[in-house]
């Protein structure tokens, strides 16, 4: 009882911290103005580099430190090469976790079981269809993006063609939700409904996960059918 009260206290806090991203973001940067760079880094880094650490709001982060940005109290110069710096080196150590210890860590007592069975193989079936580009692409899909180096190191993927594919898509994730951040985040109407927004944002960035369900759903009422 007193665990699922400290699970239900924790997810509490999880959603608390994806919706009022913003306000999160305002107290670390009023209370450690320069140590806020080092937080962010860690969140982000953290995020991508354990596996058992999906539901960090990564995209909601990056948009909002953008915003912060654009109103001059976080140096965009010094966020930027930061934020891409922890999302590469945090999906490497995902990948050495998987190369050298994947197989161990699926099978530990307790340790296997922070791991979410349904979320590996969803990342398994998506690097399977999309091979390479799979690291690329999951930096875009919450959850996905945390399983997929893991599954890359599993499966041995050429540690060269991760790393390029590691930057590639560590560049352009950053980049991307952090400069959306920078450039529309303090408009009038994006201020008013920030909660909205990032609403938004997680809806979409669950989109190809919705897809993929769907693809599967549909794959397999058809081999159902087939059966019969």
């Amino acid at each position: 009882m007193i665990l699922l009260e400290h699970v239900i206290a924790i997810c509490q806090a999880v959603i608390y911290s994806i919706l009022h991203v913003d306000r999160m973001l305002g107290g670390l940067i009023a209370q450690y103005p320069t140590g806020v760079y080092s937080i962010l880094f860690l969140i982000i880094f953290v995020e991508t580099g354990l596996v058992i650490m999906p539901f960090l709001p990564g995209d909601s982060l990056l948009f909002a430190t953008g915003s912060f940005a654009a109103l001059g109290v976080i140096d965009i110069n010094l966020a930027l090469p930061l934020l891409i710096l922890a999302a590469i080196t945090g999906d490497t150590v995902n990948y050495w976790i998987g190369r050298e210890g994947g197989t161990r860590l699926l099978k530990h007592k307790h340790l296997s079981k922070l791991i979410n069975d349904e979320h590996l193989a969803k990342a398994q079936r998506f690097y399977e269809k999309h091979a390479f580009l799979s690291v690329v692409l999951a930096r875009f899909m919450p959850i996905i993006r945390t399983f997929a180096p893991f599954v890359a190191g599993m499966t041995k993927m050429h540690y060269r063609q991760f790393m390029a594919y590691n930057a590639l898509g560590g560049i352009a994730w950053v980049s991307l939700f952090t400069l959306l951040g920078y450039w529309f985040g303090n408009l009038p109407i994006v201020q008013e409904y920030f909660g909205i927004v990032i609403i938004a944002i997680i809806i979409l960035s669950f989109m190809p996960l919705v897809y993929e369900f769907a693809l599967d759903q549909k794959a397999k009422r058809l081999n159902q059918t087939k059966k019969r």
